[in-house]
């Protein structure tokens, strides 16, 4: 059968060394595509572009048996190699999980723009988190931003409530007496999803004079990448941020009421990174089609539409 297959692309004008050289080149463009699409964000792209750069560069230099000039290339892609692991290495670990768990078409799919939130959801959380800081009564909103979270990332899912967002009832929830208060509360759009959720700990060494909430809203967005986290401090009353397994603190209201916003309301100009990343899939797709259709002997789509 192999030998039937190579003498078939001999006779279509494949020779095996093109044939192998044209499948590294779509392996590279295809990787290429699925590190764009995970990373997806316009400042971190520099960052990826300037490596391809690098590895290109290393790929040239040993084509043209510039030895000294490759082994240093080639250094360099290592050490920049491992501190792109370090730097982003919430995406790697997305990458890896759904590597892992057989995703593999999703790590094609661009990631979803921030679902929307309404000016009224927003100010109902700020409102709650004012009153909540005032009081120094301790909180942990968790707030989806591109789409849904598996449970299976929380250690505890927590308590099934499905209700209206309101800064009473987030505030009713926190109270000290309450059953649900020293857990975390998931928000999805204008809905609370569920309450009392137990979150996993960042691993990240932190100040001292941060408390558990704080950890799991550093564990929960190093491990998730679409959520942010509200936290309220019990002790000290100040508010923070959590974002990436980034610790923004201490907030005021007003500006965290400016971050919400920025961040989900739709009227916000925002760098669009997916389109891109989708027309260059259509046209890694078509320009696959064609090299197939190349490969069978089957008429184009250009020499179709022609007819």
């Amino acid at each position: 059968m192999g030998d039937w297959w190579k003498q078939w692309l001999i006779n279509q004008g494949w020779s095996q060394p093109l044939l192998l050289e044209t499948l590294d080149i779509v392996l590279v463009l295809a990787l290429t595509y699925m590190i764009l699409v995970i990373i997806s964000e316009r400042r971190t792209l520099w960052m990826v572009r300037g490596f391809i750069i690098l590895m290109l560069a290393s790929a040239i230099s040993g084509k043209l048996q510039l030895q000294l000039l490759n082994f240093v290339l080639e250094k360099l892609v290592i050490g920049c190699a491992v501190a792109m692991a370090v730097a982003l290495q919430s995406e790697f670990r997305r990458f890896l999980e759904q590597l892992g768990r057989g995703e593999f078409w999703q790590l094609f799919q661009p990631s979803r723009l921030a679902v929307p939130k309404s000016d009224s959801v927003i100010d109902e959380i700020v409102e709650a988190v004012r009153e909540l800081s005032k009081n120094r009564i301790g909180a942990l909103l968790i707030l989806e931003t591109t789409g849904p979270i598996d449970e299976r990332d929380f250690s505890v899912p927590g308590v099934k409530l499905n209700a209206e967002v309101s800064k009473e009832l987030i505030q009713t929830i926190f109270q000290p007496k309450t059953l649900l208060h020293d857990g975390a509360t998931l928000i999805r759009g204008s809905r609370i999803v569920a309450s009392g959720i137990i979150l996993p700990l960042s691993g990240r060494t932190a100040s001292r004079q941060l408390g558990t909430r704080h950890r799991a809203a550093m564990g929960i967005t190093e491990r998730v990448e679409n959520c942010i986290c509200v936290v309220v401090s019990e002790e000290t009353g100040s508010i923070s941020l959590a974002e990436k397994g980034t610790l923004n603190r201490p907030l005021t209201i007003t500006k965290l009421k400016e971050s919400l916003e920025m961040r989900f309301s739709p009227t916000v100009d925002r760098e669009a990174v997916a389109p891109g990343l989708i027309s260059l899939g259509r046209q890694i797709r078509s320009q696959a089609l064609a090299l197939v259709s190349r490969l069978l002997g089957l008429p184009s789509t250009a020499s179709r539409d022609k007819k």
